[in-house]
């Protein structure tokens, strides 16, 4: 049917009206808003990324996978790192204690409920009849020493380290002394607060112990303070937590009310002199002592305590913990004399102890990260580094991707005798590279690598393997120079 010239324009201006409404253009394909995405959840992205599980046969206590295990080492090897920067010794302490000594720190009073019971086996069957040779019974003198069978699961490790200072004589001279620690805790949560990484039972904390002179207190609290914020910068947490202190609680506390006060103060003091905004958090300190809190937001706004600094007198007087010091008196009160007959005078002065975590619970901090960059790992954390593509399946290109990988990661060649030289066992690089020597399509296997996470995809082909080199992207690369620009980004924390 032919229209006439009227209806043709009439249809003409019915169609440029329908393209001109605002009404048809919001419902237009590419005008509509894109889908609000949920905040990133760790205990997705840690399922999808294969970084940790859990397990019913063991609730509240992560399983890490290669991927996690990966990531948690890094945390702890640059820890380790900061160590020597800031002057910690690392120790390593006993994952239980007898109960008289966390009735002796004072945990078993005030925190009973929040640890682990374990039995030790007293075979009382064994005990009996068993008399020495000269008549005396000798297991049944050890039974009495060792009666106290009942054991306890650290919930901390401050106790162990009171032990360790204790074990030797100390000057002013020695003080400060730092003890780093990284054994596993374990604290009793109930089960329904138990949530992925964030709320568990088992964890590691990079947990130390300053044990110091009353008048290195206010310095010790500021480089901490230091610490906390070279790491969090690294982390890419920049300045995104807040600080807190936490004074004594209502209840279930050691100590007079003047000791607290003195210890609240010199908090306040250390915060002022840092520069940074913080709050009060009345009643919320530790049994022991006041405390700095840094405090985290997740993803969904929910915030979480993660480095702590803690302030105590208790602990060093329930220990007995003494290092010796010209003028005592004084020393104990942060002060100094020039009189001549009083520092001639030696004798015990109490050291004042701080405890302090810069991660604070590695799982915890771990959560936080994997919210933070929603799962797109900063090369130095990353679990997958690199992965090396093989074009095709000839032997030629998969034996030179294997050469590039073994350089990529310090493997060097076998001795005549099949034994790894020392060159090989000390020259490993650390980095964690993978190969895809799969008989499928290139474009196919560099999708699912970057699909994947890997920071670095390499491609090796007939002509990498005959000019011993690598591609990435459209560089040619050397493997050592892939390998030195690898360890770049890691040293730069890129």
């Amino acid at each position: 049917m032919i229209r006439s010239r009227t209806s043709r324009l009439a249809a003409a201006a019915l169609s440029r009206r329908q393209w001109t409404c605002p009404a048809c253009l919001s419902k237009r394909q590419y005008s509509k808003q894109p889908e609000k995405r949920e905040p990133p959840d760790h205990r997705k992205l840690g399922n999808q990324q294969e970084l940790f599980m859990t397990s019913v046969y063991s609730p509240g206590s992560p399983i890490f996978l290669p991927n996690g295990a990966r990531i948690f080492n890094r945390l702890v090897d640059f820890l380790r790192k900061q160590y020597v920067r800031y002057g910690f010794q690392e120790v390593i302490t006993p994952t239980i204690y007898k109960k008289s000594l966390w009735a002796k720190s004072g945990h078993l009073e005030n925190y009973a409920e929040d640890m682990y019971s374990v039995t030790g086996n007293k075979r009382a069957s064994d005990l009996e009849g068993s008399a020495g040779c000269c008549g005396t019974d000798h297991a049944k003198d050890e039974a009495v020493v060792e009666e106290d069978d009942d054991y306890g699961l650290k919930p901390m490790n401050c106790p162990g380290h009171c032990l360790i200072f204790a074990s030797k004589l100390h000057s002013y001279r020695d003080l400060p002394v730092r003890y780093a620690d990284f054994s596993p805790l374990h604290r009793n949560e109930i089960s329904g607060a138990l949530s992925g990484l964030t709320r568990v039972r088992r964890f590691h904390q990079d947990d130390g112990h300053i044990f110091c002179r009353p008048s290195q207190v206010e310095g010790e609290i500021k480089k901490t303070l230091d610490f906390v914020k070279t790491v969090y910068s690294v982390l890419r947490l920049g300045v995104s937590y807040r600080l807190a202190l936490s004074t004594r609680p209502k209840d279930h506390y050691i100590g007079t009310e003047e000791e607290w006060a003195r210890a609240e103060d010199s908090l306040k003091r250390a915060l002022d002199a840092s520069g940074m905004e913080w709050t009060m958090n009345e009643g919320d300190g530790a049994f022991y002592g006041p405390k700095i809190d840094i405090v985290l937001k997740d993803s969904e706004g929910k915030e979480h305590q993660t480095a702590t600094i803690q302030l105590d007198f208790q602990l060093p007087k329930r220990f007995e913990l003494e290092y010796q010091a010209p003028a005592p008196e004084y020393e104990a009160r942060g002060e100094t004399t020039n009189d001549p007959e009083l520092l001639a005078n030696y004798g015990p002065v109490r050291p004042v102890m701080i405890h302090r975590a810069v991660l604070g619970s590695v799982e915890r901090l771990l959560a936080l990260l994997i919210e933070n960059y929603d799962g797109k790992w900063p090369f130095w954390l990353n679990p997958r580094q690199a992965i090396i593509l093989t074009v095709n399946t000839s032997d030629p290109v998969v034996e030179w991707a294997d050469e590039v990988r073994n350089i990529l990661l310090g493997n060097k060649k076998l001795q005549d005798d099949g034994l790894p030289s020392l060159e090989s066992l000390s020259g490993q690089t650390g980095l964690a590279v993978d190969m895809d020597t799969t008989a499928r399509p290139l474009g196919t296997k560099i999708r699912e690598a970057h699909a994947s996470g890997y920071g670095l995809v390499l491609v090796v082909g007939e002509q990498d393997a005959k000019n011993s080199q690598v591609s990435l992207g459209k560089e040619r690369l050397s493997p050592l120079e892939t390998r030195d620009r690898m360890l770049r980004m890691v040293d730069t924390f890129e």
